[in-house]
């Protein structure tokens, strides 16, 4: 999962940008970048890091422009370069640079297709810098020494025809400008806003809402699937459906864990949505485990806790804050090996003992994917002195692989794959545990007639929406994010892109 970003104002945007990362971190913390538009130039910073290590004063300085994109970004594939970092820059036609959150899932066959028929390098690993060369490519078709909105419809209407699985990409073209274009199944979010100054018209594109508001931009829509919207360097905005057939089915994983709560995505308040979730988990609660003795909800920071205020809230019971979270450890279940995960969890959390001691505690967190987590998270709790611990989950079981750009390792390594509820809960070691039922999580974020009721569940389901998604596809992708895959490219320094990528079948 990325977090990208656009602005065209009026004055300097490299502090829009920076801010507007800075709001949108959570998305990523293994890269950063941002790129600038300048009398003929386009000025480029970008290293592993979080947005406050990779920019300083020198590099703010040098990002001159009125115009601009950005990036944060961990690796799909495990891979963590500054190679990778986005955005990506090609010189040729014009000068176009691409931030991209998703995944293609026909990147391989693009890529031989580019080097074979348009004589076109790829110099890494990303499925990034492939999406940016078929777009550049299809501009160079035009032989114009400029192009207008209309040759950018045309060349996203032909990127849709190329280009298979998520794709939310914003991309600035030297003296043109900005171009945000979302893929035909809606999987991704991005938005954009406006603002009025005495200048005239700024604004922005980013994957969520907050960084839309947070920067006092008035937030206009999301972008919709298939669509591409176009911002001229001098501020004149048009859109266009680029693709044939459109869908909507934007990723439900974002409303369970990786939004900002207080966003809207797609019309759908994040917040709203993880109170239904708790509503509805605390509904089944009452309904299925009435004889749980449940003395005290104590969520695992962050994103469980809306959902454990409503859980305690319907079934009346006490609600505490159990845990103290250290907020400078990155997520744990895109770190490659058991023994870097167990670390990672002991620094993140503690447990604050009196909360725990001689109670009956129900565990809320938003999801349980490998259950390396959900497991020490239990063992604290009983360390704690917790005489019972139940555990719920505000998503249903995760058991199959994410392949539309959520670094969700492969089925053996998900602790839900091939077993029963009884089975995880004995491997976790709780005394009881609860899952979201998929109907009711559909309900839940599909609340309502402001939003989509469907959506892309493929980790829950195994049901990929785009129909493309070979079995053969997936062994590959296993090959490249199993623990045991990442663990040997960092023991032996090697880049994703001297290995075989997934290939489409």
């Amino acid at each position: 999962m990325c977090g990208i970003i656009g602005v065209v104002a009026k004055s300097p945007a490299n502090q829009i940008i920076y801010d507007g990362l800075t709001m949108l971190q959570h998305r990523g913390q293994d890269a950063a970048g941002i790129a600038t538009y300048s009398d003929g130039r386009i000025l480029l910073q970008k290293s592993n890091g979080l947005v406050r290590d990779v920019f300083k004063t020198r590099h703010m300085l040098n990002l001159r422009g009125d115009m601009g994109i950005g990036h944060v970004r961990y690796p799909t594939a495990g891979v963590s370069s500054n190679a990778e970092a986005q955005p990506f820059y090609v010189n040729s036609p014009y000068g176009i640079t691409l931030a991209h959150n998703g995944n293609l899932t026909n990147a391989e066959n693009i890529k031989q297709e580019l080097f074979e028929d348009d004589l076109r390098h790829i110099n890494t690993g990303s499925d990034s810098e492939v999406l940016l060369n078929v777009f550049a490519n299809e501009l160079q078709r035009t032989g114009k020494l400029s192009v207008d909105a209309k040759d950018i419809f045309s060349a996203i209407r032909s990127v849709h025809e190329r280009c298979e699985g998520a794709y939310a990409a914003v991309v600035m073209i030297a003296n043109v400008g900005l171009v945000a274009f979302r893929d035909p199944y809606g999987i991704r979010p991005i938005c954009f806003g406006v603002r009025e100054t005495e200048l005239g018209s700024e604004f922005i594109v980013a994957s969520e809402s907050v960084a839309v508001d947070s920067l006092g931009f008035n937030f206009v829509r999301d972008v919709a699937p298939g669509e591409a919207v176009f911002i001229s360097i001098d501020g004149d905005l048009k859109s266009e459906i680029c693709a044939e057939k459109t869908f909507h089915y934007p990723c439900i994983f974002e409303h369970v864990y990786f939004a900002r709560p207080d966003s809207i995505i797609d019309g759908i308040s994040v917040h709203k949505a993880r109170m239904r979730m708790g509503e509805s988990i605390a509904a089944k609660i009452a309904r299925e485990w009435s004889e749980l003795d449940i003395d005290v909800v104590i969520p695992v920071p962050d994103t469980a806790r809306t959902a454990a205020m409503e859980i305690a809230n319907v079934l009346n019971s006490k609600y505490r804050e159990g845990f103290i979270k250290n907020r400078y450890i990155p997520r744990t279940f895109i770190m490659p090996g058991q023994a870097m995960r167990k670390k990672s969890v002991k620094q993140k959390l503690n447990a604050i003992e009196l909360e725990f001691k001689g109670k009956n505690v129900l565990l809320v967190d938003d999801s349980i994917v490998r259950g390396t987590t959900s497991s020490q998270i239990i063992d604290m709790a009983r360390d704690a002195g917790a005489r019972k611990v139940y555990f719920a989950s505000a998503a249903p079981p995760v058991k199959y692989p994410n392949v539309y750009g959520i670094d969700m390792p492969t089925s053996a390594e998900l602790i839900a794959c091939g077993r029963d509820v009884s089975e995880v809960q004995r491997l976790l070691g709780a005394d009881a545990l609860i899952y979201q039922d998929n109907e009711d999580l559909v309900s839940a974020v599909g609340h309502g007639d402001k939003g989509p009721t469907e959506f892309e569940q493929s980790c829950f389901t195994g049901t990929y929406i785009t129909g493309d998604v070979s079995s053969a596809y997936l062994h590959n992708v296993s090959n490249l994010r199993s623990d045991k895959a990442k663990l040997a490219r960092e023991e032996n320094d090697t880049p994703l892109n001297d290995l075989h990528s997934p290939v489409q079948n």
